[in-house]
């Protein structure tokens, strides 16, 4: 599948990606394909090794006469983000991305792509494979769970790497370069509720957001994006107010890093009140298309009728219930002062789920903070925590991770703009990312590495609209072959 990939140039960098699509592999499912490349590694006469989480690091000697050259980390995440259109049928764990070219632009049908970061990892192995660039000493590393957890960084051994110069090939805009990240927590919340019976003459209606763009919860949460999970809190919370329901179901989002793209409530109505609810859900929601046109242009909110349910929420908790989740904070807290015009703080309300188990209602929820400051991250993770905790819910406050450290004065940004500008014909642009680069945690590791991230151009990162411009890969490429050349000789 996805063979037109290889027509296109550099040929062994898209070999590579088509390798990528066509094994699935999402979070928690890299195996497949890191076993194929440790297999792939070792037919090549290349040291390849599977550490105890599951990372893997391939080596590879210089080329002839670089022997004295500095060892470089190239380095990428094997897993993807999993997210498809609404109604399509795709299993993420067993199914290839199905792959197309429009307008200068591959992109996948109805779902992600995976370029992120599936391109930077195919860039890596065409390093590893080529015979004909110069280069010093490789150490690939490919780690697993980046955009679950950053499992793979946080628990990589701290002796394995012996390079000092590492290249994270996990950036999305061609002509920058990224030389710090945001570090990040993640606010996982439980709680249990009793059950209530549905009145005999009550029908089910669902209430659903969708249509919106998503995107990741980092790198667009400035860009006022609306998130369907904030949207459906804010369509029951004027129910409460103006009429008459109970809640049975309540799902929004599916991932922790990726705005909310659709959510849905099942609600159980009596007969006098449906004229009223629907006649609120038409007010609010020519208020949100008003209100989010610019950036929102494909916004359905639908209420429509569904099975009826035998249980729901009390009155009580589901009044308590969405008034928490109203005041919960999503989108950007905080602009950088030092850094213009870049987000310091923010908080994404990725997930909801509330649904009915054997022993009553069980709902979950997962914030993701993210921010430039490690205290900032740990002080607004703990406001939600006591905020949730005020309605007794189990909050758990997980898979912190640090902050990457600006370094404007590394001999490694000196080299990487030299070079770039030589190659490039222009000046990169030096920029701080809103993201959590594994930079932050493989730097706390090792004290002495000096790292960049840069990349080619990948929009719409951690949604379905995920492309990858073509032409920008072959810079990418250059930009990577002759950074290897002119690596500097390894100090002693």
């Amino acid at each position: 599948m996805n063979q037109h990939l290889e027509q296109l140039e550099p040929t062994s960098v898209w070999r590579h990606f088509r390798t990528l699509c066509n094994i699935p592999r999402p979070s928690f499912y890299e195996a497949q394909l890191r076993d194929l490349l440790f297999n792939w590694a070792q037919s090549k006469g290349l040291e390849a090794y599977i550490d105890p989480c599951g990372n893997l690091l391939i080596r590879k000697p210089a080329s002839k006469g670089m022997e004295n050259r500095e060892t470089v980390v190239l380095q990428g995440h094997l897993d993807m983000v999993a997210q498809k259109n609404e109604g399509v049928e795709h299993d993420f764990t067993k199914d290839p991305i199905k792959t197309e070219i429009i307008d200068g632009w591959v992109t996948a049908k109805q779902t992600t792509l995976g370029a992120d970061n599936g391109i930077g990892v195919a860039a890596a192995l065409a390093v590893l494979e080529a015979t004909d660039i110069a280069h010093g000493p490789i150490e690939a590393l490919f780690t697993i769970e980046e955009e679950s957890s950053l499992r793979g960084a946080a628990e990589l051994q701290e002796e394995l790497l012996t390079g000092r110069l590492l290249f994270n090939l996990d950036s999305e805009d061609r002509g920058d370069v990224y030389i710090g990240c945001a570090g990040g927590i993640d606010i996982n919340i439980q709680h249990s509720y009793a059950t209530q019976t549905v009145s005999d003459d009550q029908v089910g209606y669902e209430l659903s957001v969708s249509g919106l763009r998503g995107g990741h919860s980092g790198l667009d949460i400035h860009k006022g994006r609306a998130s369907a999970t904030v949207l459906l809190v804010r369509l029951l919370s004027a129910l409460n107010e103006q009429c008459i329901f109970q809640l049975s179901s309540l799902k929004g989002g599916t991932l922790r890093n990726a705005i909310a793209r659709e959510a849905k409530a099942i609600l159980s109505i009596a007969p006098d009140q449906i004229s009223a609810i629907k006649s609120c859900v038409k007010v609010l929601k020519d208020e949100i298309i008003d209100e989010f046109d610019i950036v929102e242009n494909e916004i359905k909110i639908n209420l429509k009728p569904c099975q009826k349910v035998s249980k729901v929420l009390r009155d009580v908790d589901k009044q308590v219930l969405v008034e928490t989740l109203k005041c919960a904070p999503h989108g950007v807290e905080k602009i950088s002062v030092d850094l213009p015009n870049v987000t310091e703080t923010s908080c994404n309300f990725g997930v909801v789920n509330l649904e009915l188990e054997k022993e009553g209602f069980e709902f979950s929820a997962c914030f993701l903070v993210r921010s430039l400051i490690d205290l900032d991250a740990t002080n607004l993770a703990s406001k939600i925590k006591t905020h949730f905790e005020k309605i007794s819910a189990q909050v758990f406050l997980e898979n912190d991770y640090p902050g990457w450290q600006p370094d404007a004065n590394s001999n490694l940004l000196s080299y990487f703009l030299d070079t770039h500008k030589d190659v490039m014909g222009y000046d990169a642009n030096v920029k701080v990312i809103h993201a959590g680069l594994e930079c932050g945690i493989i730097g706390a590791k090792y004290k002495n590495m000096e790292m960049v991230s840069f990349g080619p151009n990948i929009r719409g990162a951690h949604s379905p609209d995920e492309r990858l411009e073509i032409d920008s890969v072959a810079d990418f490429w250059r930009l990577l072959v002759r950074l290897l050349a002119n690596i500097p000789v390894r100090c002693v």
